[in-house]
């Protein structure tokens, strides 16, 4: 028998499903909402006001360095500064700040002062300005060109040249470095070290709910993102029904640590939680990445957690470091209560093994859940907040409907509706009718299926997105992104992530990302150079027999893989092939690699292709 989990209360499942005749279902948490702050720059005054000696945000200035803190007052005061700072220079809604930084104690400011002066922000991935040279910044330039900012936010002298080459002649740049950049910067330190005067907390209280507070870029499978509105009433109902259900019961008010980037409403949402209930956010910068990791695990080791975030590549990292390192594991699970996925589907032997570690460590097992949405929902708007063994999307939280429209006997188009979803696109009015239904409902494009349909409060699986279904030349249907997810779970730990090709061609193959310590330590093979180990035919074997196996327990070609490869370089942010958050965008992949595609599909097998034995 299971250990039991760690004592965790979530508020009773209680829906009102609605069965209309046409099939289609609505369903409606009973729980109203309770959203207790108008703005998150009124929700972190009021922490400031509560316990102002608090800290607020940690941040390593390098790795292995003191922690640099600041309190809810400090905070609070410096971006009171720049509030203070942009209504002086004149504020214009329709000119946006521009965030160019990773995560940092100056970008948390800088978002929130500029929130407090009506001036949506506009946070870009770092990679726009660090990798996009040979390219000529094109990502970062599409952004500026169609967001135009009137102020830039670039901290470090690293983002100068970026800056310089797509920001408008009249945008007001702010930096830490402001001599690194071609025209006069302004020195964000003079900023915030000013007096912020004594009307900002009336400024506050009187800003629109429903302006535009941020703008959060889409991934953009062409290169090309679009600026999703976020207006303050979205961000601050996202936040409280994700309290309402998980946050009460993680500690959102007590410690967290986290890597996302804020770029991505992921992370923007955890350190927008912290701030309006009272929590203290460290700021890793460690990625769940080879070599980046190992940062991450530094900071556990330091800093105990009540709830832990990660996307399932990261979930993988840690399972390995706690089986190794009996600090890491009693610092780790000395508080924790609740552990969150995103992104994609948690492997079961990474589940298996971190639950077998917290048993063994603690008596316990740590409940683990998920959250589910999108940019243009805020973040997540769905979770699994009831116990439960099943992996899956959960349940609508508090505020949101969820209509789900059948496409088959068992599988239906997932649609929201609540204040947490976008009233839309920033220039792009003529998205409208494509986004939301005749009721107002927004499509999000992915679809679900019932656990139990006899039982909704069970909640709902992930069934792909409709965007990635198409079909074989002989007709044939392929569910992409539910088959996807499932080979890499039968092929996990030896599959990081896949590929799936196939669209109007005679059968199903992949292109296979594998986790190279896994595969090697599986193949009874040396360390060696990935180029080496993709062709390795032992390394080759140990992969066939996990998508032979899979073959053998499917009933037609939309679900069987004939021929695969391995990849020995990883997917690449600049061709746009992976987001921020390590979701790979199978479109642009596909584009891409066009001639690793073509070598599944010559007629003899290409180099380092194999063809699965039937």
């Amino acid at each position: 028998m299971p250990a039991d989990y760690r004592a965790v209360e979530f508020p009773p499942v209680d829906l009102e499903i609605d069965r209309r005749p046409d099939g289609t279902i609505v369903m409606t948490p009973r729980e109203p909402l309770d959203v207790r702050d108008a703005s998150v720059p009124a929700g972190l005054a009021r922490q400031a006001r509560l316990q102002p000696d608090k800290v607020h945000l940690a941040a390593r200035p390098a790795r292995g360095e003191p922690w640099v803190t600041a309190s809810f007052a400090e905070v609070k005061a410096r971006a009171d500064a720049l509030t203070r700072f942009l209504l002086d220079k004149g504020v214009d809604p329709a000119r946006p700040l521009v965030i160019v930084s990773g995560n940092s104690i100056d970008h948390a400011v800088v978002r929130y002062g500029a929130m407090g002066a009506g001036v949506p922000v506009c946070p870009v991935s770092a990679n726009y300005a660090l990798l996009g040279a040979a390219g000529g910044f094109e990502r970062l330039r599409h952004v500026m060109d169609m967001v135009n900012p009137g102020f830039v936010f670039a901290e470090t002298a690293a983002y100068a040249p970026a800056v310089d080459a797509t920001a408008p002649a009249d945008a007001v740049v702010l930096s830490r470095a402001p001599d690194a950049f071609r025209a006069p910067a302004t020195d964000l330190a003079d900023v915030l070290s000013a007096p912020a005067g004594d009307d900002i907390e009336d400024r506050i209280a009187a800003l629109d709910p429903d302006a535009p507070a941020a703008y959060m870029l889409t991934s953009g499978s062409t290169g090309k993102p679009k600026a999703v509105i976020h207006t303050q009433r979205m961000i601050t109902s996202n936040l409280y029904q994700g309290w309402q259900v998980l946050g009460r019961a993680a500690g959102w008010d007590d410690v967290l640590l986290e890597w996302l980037p804020w770029s991505h409403v992921s992370g923007a949402f955890s350190s927008m939680a912290a701030a309006i209930f009272g929590g203290t956010f460290y700021i890793d910068n460690g990625k769940p990445l080879p070599g980046l990791f190992d940062e991450t695990i530094e900071n556990l080791r330091e800093v105990p957690l009540t709830y832990f975030t990660n996307v399932p590549a990261g979930y993988a990292m840690l399972t390995e470091a706690l089986e190794k390192d009996e600090a890491l594991r009693k610092t780790f699970f000395e508080k924790l209560r609740l552990m969150l996925y995103g992104g994609a589907g948690l492997p079961q032997p990474v589940y298996d093994r971190l639950q077998a570690i917290a048993e063994a460590e603690t008596g316990n097992r740590v409940f683990m859940t998920t959250g589910y949405g999108a940019t243009e929902t805020t973040s997540g708007c769905m979770s699994i907040y009831f116990h439960s063994e099943k992996v899956g999307i959960g349940l609508p939280m508090p505020g949101l409907q969820v209509k789900l429209v059948p496409l088959d006997e068992t599988r239906f188009e997932l649609r929201m509706k609540g204040p947490m979803v976008t009233p839309g696109y920033l220039g792009r009015p003529d998205l409208e009718s494509q986004i939301r239904d005749e009721d107002g409902f927004y499509k999000i494009g992915d679809t679900a299926r019932f656990h139990d349909p006899a039982d909704p409060n069970q909640g709902l699986a992930f069934a792909g997105r409709l965007a990635e279904e198409f079909k074989l030349d002989t007709g044939t249907f392929v569910s992409g992104g539910e088959l996807r997810a499932e080979l890499v779970r039968v092929g996990a730990p030896l599959i990081t992530d896949l590929v799936l090709c196939g669209e109007n061609r005679s059968y199903l193959s992949a292109l296979i990302w594998p986790n190279a310590g896994a595969l090697a330590a599986e193949a009874g093979l040396p360390e060696m150079p990935p180029a080496d180990l993709v062709r390795d035919p032992r390394a080759l074997a140990a992969i066939e027999a996990r998508l032979a196996a899979h073959n053998a327990a499917c009933s037609g070609s939309s679900e069987r893989i004939r021929r695969f490869a391995l990849l020995s370089d990883p997917p690449n942010a600049e061709r746009h092939e992976v987001s921020d958050k390590g979701t790979i965008n199978q479109e642009a992949a596909r584009r891409h690699r066009a001639a690793d595609v073509e070598r599944l599909y010559a007629d003899a097998p290409g180099a380092g292709v194999v063809e699965i034995a039937r």
